[in-house]
């Protein structure tokens, strides 16, 4: 059964994983309950892209990578144990805070940070 009252810590755990690249990204929500990031205007895509985000949910805290998606071989070398939190092609679900799997999430992140910048605005 998961504790909502983690949700929030969870939350800020997740949210950290993104903020570091709002720097060269747009925050498009930052409440205490969803925290969103786009990336620049594309000229392939004549629109801004969506990139992720961290929201609270009833049941548990989401984390979206649109990277995995775009460029699904980046999930090659994720853990099972990352894969199992997995929703559908770009969503993570937490009910609890899993440092190993947060920093193996912020590490996935960062490479698809780097290869959504490079292919779609270089």
């Amino acid at each position: 059964m998961p504790n909502p009252s983690e949700f929030p810590t969870i939350f800020e755990k997740l949210k950290a994983i993104l903020k570091p690249h709002a720097k060269k990204l747009i925050v498009k929500v930052d409440s205490p309950a969803a925290y969103s990031l786009d990336g620049p205007h594309s000229e392939k895509w004549k629109k801004e892209l969506f990139f992720g985000s961290a929201q609270v949910k009833k049941n548990y805290v989401s984390f979206y990578l649109m990277p995995v998606y775009m460029y699904p071989d980046l999930l090659k070398k994720i853990s099972p144990e990352l894969k199992k939190h997995m929703q559908g092609k770009s969503c993570f679900n937490f009910k609890t805070v899993e440092k190993s799997l947060f920093e193996e999430l912020s590490q996935l992140t960062k490479q698809g940070f780097e290869r959504f910048m490079k292919e779609e605005y270089s």
